[in-house]
């Protein structure tokens, strides 16, 4: 395992320590604005390889945001992240309404126990009126992804937010997954905010399916590159929040934080 300069680790807990926790009040009643956060928490292990939700809740919480995409969460998986129901976990802890999406769901070790799960997550401080998760395309050797949706009630307005994780290992396997997804959310002029780690950059076709009918938020109001992986050393941003017409980007910024192997993403949004 690559071992990070004290500098490096330092810089990033002191930065977590100083951010604001706006997160922790609730959203005001007298517009339309979203913060919205996508991460890839690796089942809460971090760089240095420790096992903390409490660290994951505390990126999230000093992110600000009150719509949460989060991928690689385990419910009941098993002894790497103590067996815990990380999204009830994290929903407990931050007070915000819950769904989660399993797309890996083994039965039990041992019988009466729960399912062992593994997916993704949306936390939200608005009302969750509906959600749904549909499998996307797997090939022979691939491990299943989905796309999870969920309406939600922002102010008297319905924002659909989708959360994601394509497949990592096989190009062809995720084009026809960014062909689902565009497939599933449709040309619908609901608002709709896409978000998740995609396992692509923005030139490949994958991305570029999938931006054909959704706005990419950070060249739009992102500054610098945007890298997300890996946390130590970005190099790639493979993290993306897509929206189409009905949500406005206002801002856009990678956290530096080593909670997880990926940068979140961090945004800003007015809905029209």
């Amino acid at each position: 395992m690559r071992i990070l300069p004290k500098s490096l680790l330092a810089a990033a807990a002191g930065l977590l320590m100083v951010l604001p926790t706006a997160a922790a009040a609730s959203p005001r009643q007298d517009d339309r604005t979203l913060t919205v956060i996508t991460y890839n928490i690796h089942h809460a292990a971090g760089v240095d390889g420790v096992l903390d939700l409490e660290r994951i809740a505390k990126v999230i919480e000093s992110s600000g945001a009150n719509v949460v995409g989060l991928q690689e969460v385990d419910n009941h998986w098993d002894a790497r992240s103590n067996w815990v129901d990380q999204a009830a976990w994290l929903a407990k802890r931050l007070k915000m309404h819950y769904r989660f999406a399993p797309n890996l769901d083994l039965p039990p070790v041992n019988a009466g126990e729960p399912r062992r799960q593994y997916g993704t997550a949306v936390l939200s401080r608005f009302p969750i009126k509906d959600f749904t998760n549909t499998l996307l395309p797997l090939y022979p050797t691939g491990e299943q992804r989905g796309l999870a949706v969920a309406t939600l009630k922002v102010r008297g307005q319905e924002l659909r937010f989708a959360n994601t994780h394509l497949t990592s290992n096989n190009n062809a396997e995720r084009l026809e997954q960014a062909k689902k997804v565009v497939e599933l959310l449709g040309a619908s002029k609901k608002p709709t905010l896409l978000v998740g780690d995609l396992n692509a950059v923005d030139t490949s076709p994958e991305i570029k399916t999938l931006t054909a009918v959704l706005a990419d938020t950070w060249p739009q109001v992102g500054k610098g590159p945007g890298y997300t992986i890996e946390a130590g050393n970005p190099t790639k941003r493979i993290d993306f929040l897509l929206h189409n017409a009905g949500l406005r980007p206002t801002s856009a910024t990678v956290p530096v934080t080593l909670a997880s192997d990926h940068l979140p993403v961090v945004a800003g949004f007015t809905l029209r």
